[in-house]
């Protein structure tokens, strides 16, 4: 889908999930750790999805796919956080379905990271382009 707004803020502690120890979840306030996602959708890819870019202002363990997950909007391919519900698949021509739910990972990329090396303090900045398979994902979900 579509987050709403385009663009945001999604700030909530991160912690175990309650009903299922394996899963990350937002939490009550007062435990997990503070987390805060800066989001902003690109581009629709028809109805069942948006390319979206995420910026962490934390770095907690599966922070993007659970801030997503938490306003309504699971990777594509997420074996953990969600799969495309029925409701969205039905939405779309059935080779879309069918590629949604057989893409074989998270469709999750790390464009930039930068960090700090932690013994020169120098800054480290490594970019990469997408991925082919995702590429190609999001081509057949824009294509009328």
């Amino acid at each position: 889908g579509a987050p709403m707004p385009p663009s945001g803020r999604i700030a909530g502690n991160i912690g175990r999930d309650p009903r299922n120890r394996k899963k990350m979840a937002v939490v009550a306030e007062g435990k997990g750790r503070p987390a805060a996602t800066a989001y902003r959708m690109v581009r629709r890819l028809g109805p069942p999805a948006s390319l979206v870019e995420c910026r962490l202002e934390t770095g907690r363990t599966h922070q993007v796919r659970v801030h997503l997950t938490h306003i309504g909007h699971p990777l594509v391919g997420d074996p953990l956080y969600g799969r495309a519900r029925k409701a969205r698949l039905g939405e779309m021509a059935a080779e879309k379905a069918a590629l949604v739910q057989a893409f074989s990972r998270q469709a999750l990329h790390a464009r930039q990271l930068a960090f700090d090396h932690p013994q020169g303090h120098e800054r480290l900045d490594f970019k990469t382009e997408m991925p082919n398979d995702m590429k190609s994902l999001c081509e057949t979900l824009e294509s009328g």
